[in-house]
């Protein structure tokens, strides 16, 4: 096969601007320089004109782009801010929810140019470049096949659990019906040519041009997190209840035992201390390889700490789930993962009980963003007339798959591409799902 075209719906909002460099066609039309498209309740409104869907295709792909201005990044994150942004290939507009939403219509290599030095620096060692392309592609065209599965099936996708004792929910690609994957990260970022800027980028693309994970001769659903804290997860504890046994429970590094951190003590014991791992370290020259720019305002991740006066987190559980819990009087962790993550947490208010899952869902509701990750331990204590409640964490991210600060340890220690991706996904096999003289 040749490698696809995807669509990446990159953002929405009722007024876009966009400036095309180069020469793009729509309608018949030559279009170039700054365009400006605002959403009227007939449609969308475009040069005295009014449209349900428009189509801009480059006469010259491989020289024309497009600035798109005032993308929001990090949404929901303590990150959020905005960037202008330029991209390769064409942009679709459609109307979506009140709202234009803006797809691009990209190659898969030129998608993961971006990706790996967004989600990432592109400073970073070749052969964790390398090691990314891989499971970027391999997590991409597992999305793309297993939204073919359930089209074709017609199978209905339950991610949420609603009772009155419990609110259960799970957050991945689904949510988007209208394009392929979108370019935050609730997905991959993507933040187009803006971040694929060095040669390094561009070099571990080539070398590992339509190589994928396979396993049981399937795309393997390739999950990468920052930091894992030690220990990764198991994918069925943050998604849908699906095992995958390439996603395994392991310590990260070449030696130690694994521990059970299932058990609450065990859990208590690991999170308060700082084992000896992959991701744990405070080498600059190794975060910033995976930390950019407005990642490095985070300095605290492996190990993490954070405080609620007992007033202020009950009303900031009121604000960020919908739900009246009164006075919040404990946190209860009822079930945790294999890395340590609270897949099902107690929430003991004055007015009411509610059990929370999965581990998203979790940090969602316990940060005016989110929680680094749902591997934490509460300690309640006495302030004043009140409670305060102190939560001591580990890591950054949902922990599944390749561990981004360990695999840039391992990569500084020597290990090659094949030997990240060995160590993170265990049991899985590269495989070239297309090649460059196909193109």
């Amino acid at each position: 096969m040749t490698q696809p075209h995807i669509q990446v719906g990159i953002m929405a909002d009722n007024r876009i601007i966009i400036v095309f460099d180069g020469i793009y066609n729509c309608n018949g039309k030559q279009v170039e320089g700054e365009q400006l498209f605002a959403r009227t309740p007939n449609g969308i409104a475009w040069q005295g004109s009014t449209y349900d869907t428009l189509q801009f295709t480059p006469e010259q792909e491989e020289k024309a782009s497009f600035l798109l201005q005032n993308v929001t990044i990090g949404i929901g994150f303590h990150w959020q801010r905005h960037e202008n942004q330029r991209f390769r290939g064409g942009v679709e507009l459609i109307t979506e929810d009140k709202k234009i939403r803006v797809i691009n219509n990209v190659k898969a290599e030129e998608y993961l140019r971006s990706v790996i030095s967004s989600e990432m620096n592109a400073t970073s060692s070749v052969e964790l470049l390398k090691a990314h392309a891989v499971i970027s592609r391999s997590w991409l065209l597992a999305q793309i096949e297993k939204r073919n599965n359930i089209e074709a099936t017609a199978t209905v996708y339950q991610s949420e659990t609603n009772t009155e004792e419990e609110r259960i929910k799970w957050y991945d690609r689904e949510e988007h019906d209208n394009y392929d994957v979108c370019a935050d990260d609730h997905c991959q970022r993507y933040q187009g040519i803006t971040r694929a800027s060095t040669q390094a980028v561009n070099e571990a693309v080539e070398a590992t041009f339509g190589q994928v994970l396979y396993y049981d001769n399937r795309i393997a659903d390739a999950r990468f997190s920052k930091c894992c804290g030690g220990v990764t997860e198991l994918f069925e504890n943050c998604w849908e209840p699906q095992p995958h046994p390439y996603l395994t429970a392991q310590r990260d590094s070449s030696e130690g035992e694994l521990p059970d951190l299932t058990i609450e003590e065990n859990a208590r014991e690991w999170i308060m201390s700082k084992p000896d791992t992959f991701c744990n370290t405070n080498d600059k020259s190794i975060l910033s390889q995976v930390l950019n720019g407005y990642d490095q305002e985070t300095s605290q991740f492996y190990r993490w700490r954070i405080e609620y006066e007992q007033d202020e987190l009950s009303a900031l559980v009121r604000h960020r789930s919908g739900i009246d819990f009164g006075t919040i009087l404990d946190l209860i962790p009822l079930k945790r993962g294999t890395s340590g993550r609270i897949t099902r947490l107690q929430i003991v208010g004055s007015k009411r009980s509610l059990i929370v899952g999965k581990e998203l869902e979790i940090r969602r509701w316990l940060s005016e963003s989110h929680l680094y990750s749902s591997a934490f331990v509460v300690d309640k204590q006495p302030y004043y007339n009140q409670s305060k409640f102190v939560l001591h964490g580990a890591g950054w991210g949902h922990g599944v798959g390749l561990c981004q600060m360990g695999a840039a340890m391992m990569g500084a220690k020597g290990y090659s591409y094949k030997g990240i991706l060995a160590h993170y996904f265990r049991g899985a096999e590269l495989h070239n799902l297309y090649n460059k003289e196909a193109e």
